[in-house]
């Protein structure tokens, strides 16, 4: 794991040199570069940042939160601007259903979840498809900024107890954090649609 994340931090070592002038936020321009247009490694990258200023590793997650959550605008303006014919082509009809059904049920759920997830999740294909089923603006921020959060706030706290190593088990065991999260996030779902539908038989 340290190999591997040592080969990395060298590839990137001028991007990280050159980021570290900005200092913390840094973070946000990262990640709304990253959301936006150009792939960066941004795990590699908190990591990074967060094993080299420990005390400050939640702002470095709350400001990359928010950089993800602006720069993911440019995505979903696309889809927005008549992008259904695009998703189209990059994805099966089944599958392009399935995805507007999960929007329609439950929008923020659809986008907070694969915002949680790292690579090689397609992020910016569900991006791309809130923008083309109309998700409004304010969730659709929220719902990123939250998922953003956690994902990173949880890796941070790896990466303070185990060390840049991290990075490469989070991304080993992607599948395994990924049902875990549904899971999670389908219960508290669950108790949420409870509460409402115990709280409509009151008023009735």
């Amino acid at each position: 794991m340290k190999a591997l994340f040592a080969r990395l931090l060298v590839k990137w070592k001028i991007a990280l040199v050159l980021l570290a002038k900005f200092g913390l936020w840094g973070a946000g321009g990262v990640a709304l570069l990253d959301s936006s247009t150009i792939p960066v490694p941004m795990d590699l990258f908190i990591a990074g940042w967060v094993w080299n200023d420990r005390a400050h590793f939640w702002l470095y997650c709350l400001l990359a939160a928010l950089g993800s959550a602006l720069g993911g605008l440019v995505p979903y303006g696309l889809g927005r601007a008549g992008g259904e014919f695009f998703l189209l082509k990059r994805v099966n009809r089944k599958r392009f259903e399935r995805m507007r059904d999960r929007f329609e049920q439950q929008e923020f759920l659809a986008m907070m979840i694969p915002s949680m997830m790292p690579p090689p999740t397609p992020w910016k294909a569900f991006v791309f498809a809130a923008g083309v089923f109309e998700m409004r603006v304010a969730p659709f921020m929220l719902a990123v900024f939250c998922g953003r959060m956690v994902r990173w706030l949880l890796l941070s706290l790896l990466v303070l107890k185990l060390g840049p190593g991290a990075v490469d088990m989070v991304a080993h065991h992607a599948l395994a954090a990924f049902l875990t999260v549904s899971g999670l996030a389908l219960a508290g779902f669950g108790m949420w649609w409870i509460r409402r539908w115990r709280a409509g038989k009151t008023e009735k």
